[in-house]
């Protein structure tokens, strides 16, 4: 796939999941809407790994799962695409367009950021509970590593659910 191309300023840099609290597309859309910026929504596959980086062409990558199919990796992008336009509301003028990445979440956005000069990195904060902690003491915090490594503004946006709702741990 090639470089995306907005009319103006450089986008906005998202980077998303499947089932991601809407506050991180709420936060970036409205933000993006006030900085009369495009948007650039980034997903990253970690069940592979990136082979080859080429901001002119299409990112080569091959599967850690062999068995996971491009099928698989299309209906989850379908699937993120559907929420995102939901969340840009029609008729909005705002500018938005979703890109696929492989390898390690943080370094992939990062990579990123620097091939399309993004003012910004949005991403949101991991879930809460003990599976998730577990996950991010193993494979450490995408948030955490950006706003260590990165020589632009990284804006984390927290998970905001009433305390009257969360669970115990």
């Amino acid at each position: 796939m090639p470089p995306e191309r907005f009319s103006g300023q450089s986008p906005l840099l998202v980077g998303v999941v499947p089932g991601q609290h809407p506050e991180v597309l709420q936060t970036a859309v409205a933000l993006a809407q006030r900085l009369t910026a495009p948007l650039l929504f980034a997903y990253v596959d970690e069940a592979s790994y990136l082979v080859e980086w080429d901001p002119a062409r299409s990112t080569h990558r091959l599967s850690l799962h062999p068995d996971k199919n491009d099928d698989e990796i299309r209906s989850v992008t379908e699937d993120l695409k559907s929420v995102i336009a939901s969340a840009v509301r029609p008729g909005t003028p705002t500018e938005w367009t979703l890109r696929t990445l492989a390898g390690d979440p943080a370094r992939a956005l990062g990579r990123l950021a620097a091939e399309v000069d993004a003012p910004m990195i949005v991403v949101g904060t991991p879930e809460r509970g003990f599976g998730h902690r577990i996950t991010e003491l193993l494979n450490g915090s995408v948030a955490a590593w950006l706003t260590h490594h990165q020589s632009r503004p990284v804006l984390v946006v927290p998970y905001r659910k009433p305390a009257h709702q969360e669970e115990p741990e």
